[in-house]
């Protein structure tokens, strides 16, 4: 697997991460899924900046999460994810999310993002280089 398509960060739960049982919140999920295909998207020149410099963005358009098993108050969790497909103007990306302790599979995602020019709101192709150097990941 190429490792500019991976992505792999760490996060604690934390209290605002939780509900009043000390569960993470379903929303907590995908502020660490955010996190994760944040930088996944800039190891794939998907910058921040850079889309703020460009008005070039990568916009969620769909999530298909499942909620395997709760994390808790002070848990660490590894997310790994990963470019899984590309398209013309969409692609997909999915994750995994892990307690370190146990290697409990706690939430697998999927979520498809199009690329939209701004401040037009005009959906946009997906960079050139992409279709060259991931062309096994093409739909």
């Amino acid at each position: 697997m190429d490792e500019r398509t991976r992505i792999e960060t760490r996060e604690e739960v934390m209290f605002f991460d939780t509900d009043a049982g000390g569960v993470v919140h379903n929303l907590a999920y995908l502020r660490m899924i955010e996190t994760a295909r944040t930088r996944l998207g800039a190891r794939l020149g998907l910058s921040l900046r850079e889309m703020a410099e460009s008005g070039l963005f990568a916009v969620v358009v769909r999530t298909e999460i499942d909620y395997r098993r709760p994390g808790k108050l002070g848990d660490w969790v590894t997310v790994v994810g990963r470019l899984e497909s590309i398209e013309r103007a969409r692609f997909w990306c999915a994750f995994e999310m892990r307690r370190d302790s146990d290697q409990t599979l706690l939430v697998t995602c999927r979520q498809q993002l199009a690329m939209v020019q701004m401040p037009e709101g005009k959906p946009a192709r997906l960079p050139e280089v992409w279709r060259s150097e991931f062309a096994y990941l093409v739909k």
